[in-house]
């Protein structure tokens, strides 16, 4: 059936607002009014901290249940594995602290030039305070892939952790996690950390099937609230020592993360995104087999009304003079995360004119610093990045491409 475009703009109330196009997802989408109303129904029908026997305690207790069940069935993980956090950045840097208690001084890290710093900078800091190695896995800037072909000589019997993106935030390369994964079992027994932030709102994920050992993404790029969530394999979060106040809970495994009280209304708002996803999902394919195959049902449907768009995009990008694209040549192996600059004009100018017009969308570096770097834009202003999700169109994308040309 076709995507239900029009069905799924209206569960967008920001969209409402006249002379606006969103392209800013890759910094943070809408809110959809399911996550809206989760939360609001939380706040105004009484909210309470964890334990307590009394009702609005047992309430949260139980929509604090569920958000992590739900969470658990988007990434094919169990709720005993999930936890909670103010972002994905945060929720690295505990982490990465808890790991690193066992790490010393000739021990070996590697990350990559095409990541966001929140998977680069906390490995770094890690590897400053332990006198580690850091090994890095380049890119190609003509192609914006990653050099993958180099990790097994990066791996040795002292790599520790091996960090990888899901998806670039700067130039919407889709990684092939799986094969890093595949590559550091047969060379190591490293950890694979993986940043799946800017994937998580585009395509499916399967920890199961990435075999990654943990993983993090943001909900608030998943069309819900400011939050960070952490999914870790339950055998390696039971063993791991997080920095945490003594009474707080060491079970189930991952919630040991969930350092002071949580954002209950955050997490009743991340229930509401996934129960969107739901509604979504069974739009696209009725009687899908449980929560897990009506959210597959929805991230599938999402990839293929994206790939559309995203043909769109680049074919419209091409006929502007003096535009340069950064990142894939075409749709495969990417989501509809779009990087360019155009000759004589700096990339801040653009999305000031591009704001001018409605059309909401970033310059600079977007905490890629590394990727930035290497492609030697870091003294020009970095890039422009326009970013589309599913509830984006087509008119949309067209209306872009017009703004452009009118530079």
């Amino acid at each position: 059936m076709p995507f239900p475009i029009d069905a799924v703009r209206a569960r967008f109330p920001a969209l409402s607002v006249p002379d606006r196009v969103y392209f800013d997802a890759p910094g943070g989408t809408q809110v959809c009014g399911q996550a809206i109303a989760r939360m609001v129904r939380h706040l105004e029908t009484g909210t309470a901290n964890s334990g307590g026997c009394f009702a609005t305690s047992r309430d949260t207790d139980e929509l604090s249940d569920e958000a992590h069940a739900a969470v658990a069935d988007l990434l094919g993980g169990e709720p005993g594995e999930i936890a909670f956090g103010a972002n994905m950045t945060s929720l690295t840097l505990a982490v990465s602290r808890s790991l690193a208690r066992c790490w010393t001084a000739g021990d070996e890290l590697v990350v990559t030039r095409l990541d966001h710093d929140a998977n680069v900078a906390p490995w770094l800091q890690v590897a400053a305070d332990r006198g580690m190695e850091v090994r890095w896995i380049d890119f190609d800037p003509a192609i914006g892939r990653l050099s993958l072909d180099t990790l097994p000589e990066l791996l040795s019997d002292r790599t520790r952790l091996v960090a990888v993106g899901g998806a670039s935030n700067a130039l919407g390369t889709v990684n092939d996690v799986a094969e890093v994964v595949r590559t550091v079992r047969a060379h190591s027994d490293a950890l694979v950390f993986v940043d799946a932030v800017q994937l998580a709102p585009h395509l499916p994920i399967d920890v199961r099937e990435l075999g990654c050992d943990l993983l993090a993404c943001s909900p608030y790029k998943l069309f819900g609230p400011h939050q960070g969530v952490l999914w870790g394999r339950a055998e390696l979060m039971a063993g791991l020592e997080a920095y945490k106040v003594r009474p707080a809970s060491i079970d189930p495994p991952a919630h040991r993360f969930e350092t002071g009280t949580p954002s209950f209304e955050g997490q009743a708002g991340v229930l509401g995104s996934i129960e969107y996803l739901e509604w979504l999902g069974e739009e696209i394919a009725p009687g899908a087999n449980g929560r897990r195959g009506r959210l597959l049902a929805a991230m599938r449907g999402i990839a293929g009304y994206e790939e559309g768009l995203s043909a769109r995009m680049l074919d419209g990008l091409a006929s502007v003079p003096g535009l340069r694209p950064w990142g894939p040549p075409g749709i495969e192996g990417r989501v509809p995360t779009f990087a360019f600059t155009i000759a004589g004009h700096r990339p801040e100018a653009v999305a000031a004119h591009l704001a001018a017009c409605g059309i909401f969308a970033w310059s600079g570096h977007f905490y890629a610093v590394e990727a930035v770097r290497r492609l030697g834009l870091e003294n020009a202003g970095g890039l422009v990045r326009v970013g589309l999700c599913h509830y984006n169109t087509a008119d949309e994308v067209d209306r872009l491409v017009a703004a452009l040309h009118a530079l």
